[in-house]
C-alpha cells in the first residue's frame, strides 16, 4: 500500500510540474548536439528538459510502467513496435508536422515494417552494428591480416584470447548482439528459434572469458583513449570515438567496418506517449527536428545517418561522403533488420543474456 501511494504520488507531481511551457524529452545518450537544444527553447520559448538512457531496456521499463512524465522518447524500431501493440504511443498529428514532407522516403519504406504508415513516428537516426578498432593495437597483436572487417575477430576464440590484453567492449544489448551472433554461426539473423538461440549463445560463451565489459556507452571514450582496442557497438559511436582520437591527436587511430557476414540495420524513431503531459510541446519537438538544418547539425555532430532527405544538402563531406554512415547500394544489400521478439521468446533471449553476461 505504502509503494502504491507514493509512486502515485511521484507521478502526480511529475505530471503537475510538466506544464504546458515544459517539454520533456527521454533520448540516448551523446546523441545530439546540445546548441540544438538551446536554439529550441529560444524559437519556442519552450523550456526543454532533457534526460538519458543508453538501452532500450531501460527506456521500456519506463513505457510499460505507465506514467513516465515525458513528452518525447527515442525507442529502437523493434522496441518501438511491441510498445505500439501495447498502446504506449499516441498517433501523431501530422496537420502539426509541417516539416514532414522532408523526410526521406526511402528510409520511411523501411521504418513502417516497425510502425505501418509511420502513423507514431518519425525516424531520428539509422545506422549499423559493427566493430570499432583500434587498428595498432589490433594489427599489432593479430598482424597486419588482421580479420578487422569480419565477426570472426570477435567471436573466434583464438583473436579474442590475444585482443584480451588489449581490451573488448561488447554492447548491452541482446537484440544486437544475438542477431551478430547468429550471423555468425550461419544461423538466420532473426531467428527466434529456441536451438538457434542455444548456438548463439554457444559462440558468445565461448568468447566471455576474454570480454572485458558489456556497456552501451563506455565504450565511446574507451576507444578514442586507447584504454580498449575493439569494441561491437553503433556506427555512429564508434565514429565519435575516431573523431575524438583524431582530435586529441594522442596517437590512437580507430576504424569502424559493418562485418562482412552481415550487419544489422536499426533506426531509432521519435514517439510521443499516449500519457504526454503536453502532446502539443511534443509535436513542436518534433517539427523542429524535422527542419533540414537541424537535423543536419544533429547528424553533423553525432556522425550518424538521419532519416531527412532534405537535410543532406546541410551535411559536411565527413559525414555525407563517409560510406560507414551512408552506406553505398552494394552495403545496403549486406544490412539486414530484425523483428521484435514475442513475449515468450523474449524470456528466453533475456534467460540467455543473463548467463552469458554472468559468465555462468
Amino acid at each position: 500500500m505504502k509503494t502504491t501511494l507514493l509512486t502515485t504520488v511521484a507521478a502526480f507531481a511529475l505530471t503537475g510540474a510538466a506544464l504546458a511551457d515544459e517539454v520533456r524529452v527521454y533520448n540516448w545518450s551523446d546523441y545530439i548536439d546540445e546548441d540544438l537544444l538551446t536554439k529550441f527553447e529560444e524559437e519556442t520559448g519552450l523550456e526543454l528538459v532533457y534526460d538519458v538512457f543508453d538501452s532500450n531496456e531501460v527506456l521500456e521499463t519506463k513505457m510499460l510502467a505507465g506514467s513516465s512524465g515525458y513528452d518525447v522518447v527515442v525507442p529502437t524500431g523493434t522496441f518501438l513496435q511491441r510498445q505500439i501493440s501495447a498502446g504506449v504511443f499516441q498517433p501523431l498529428d501530422k496537420s502539426k508536422l509541417s516539416n514532414i514532407e522532408n523526410m526521406w522516403d526511402v528510409i520511411e519504406a523501411r521504418t513502417e515494417s516497425y510502425d505501418p504508415d509511420n502513423a507514431y513516428s518519425i525516424n531520428y537516426m539509422w545506422g549499423t552494428t559493427g566493430l570499432g578498432v583500434n587498428v595498432g593495437k589490433v594489427t599489432e597483436i593479430l598482424g597486419d591480416d588482421a580479420p578487422i572487417g569480419s565477426l570472426s575477430l570477435i567471436f573466434d576464440p583464438a583473436n579474442m584470447e590475444k585482443l584480451a590484453e588489449c581490451g573488448v567492449h561488447f554492447l548491452d544489448a541482446p537484440t544486437e548482439m544475438i542477431p551478430a551472433a547468429l550471423t555468425y554461426a550461419g544461423l538466420p539473423s532473426d531467428s527466434k528459434d529456441k536451438e538457434d538461440l542455444a548456438k548463439a549463445e554457444e559462440v558468445l560463451m565461448a568468447v566471455r572469458p576474454h570480454i572485458q565489459k558489456f556497456h552501451s556507452s563506455e565504450y565511446i571514450n574507451a576507444l578514442a583513449n586507447g584504454d580498449i582496442c575493439v569494441a561491437f557497438g553503433w556506427s555512429g559511436d564508434i565514429l565519435q570515438s575516431r573523431d575524438r582520437a583524431a582530435e586529441a591527436d594522442n596517437g590512437v587511430e580507430i576504424a569502424y567496418t559493418a562485418p562482412s557476414e552481415g550487419a544489422l540495420m536499426w533506426f531509432d524513431q521519435m514517439a510521443i506517449p499516449a500519457d504526454a503531459p503536453n502532446p502539443e510541446g511534443a509535436h513542436a519537438f518534433l517539427n523542429f527536428i524535422m527542419d533540414a538544418q537541424n537535423m543536419a547539425q544533429a547528424s553533423n555532430y553525432v556522425y550518424y545517418a538521419n532519416g531527412n532527405a532534405a537535410s543532406k544538402e546541410f551535411l559536411i563531406e565527413d559525414v555525407i561522403d563517409d560510406t560507414a554512415i551512408y552506406p553505398d547500394e552494394a552495403a545496403l544489400e549486406n544490412l539486414y533488420t530484425v523483428t521484435p521478439w514475442a513475449a515468450r521468446d523474449q524470456r528466453n533471449l533475456t534467460r540467455t543474456w543473463t548467463k552469458i553476461k554472468s559468465g555462468t
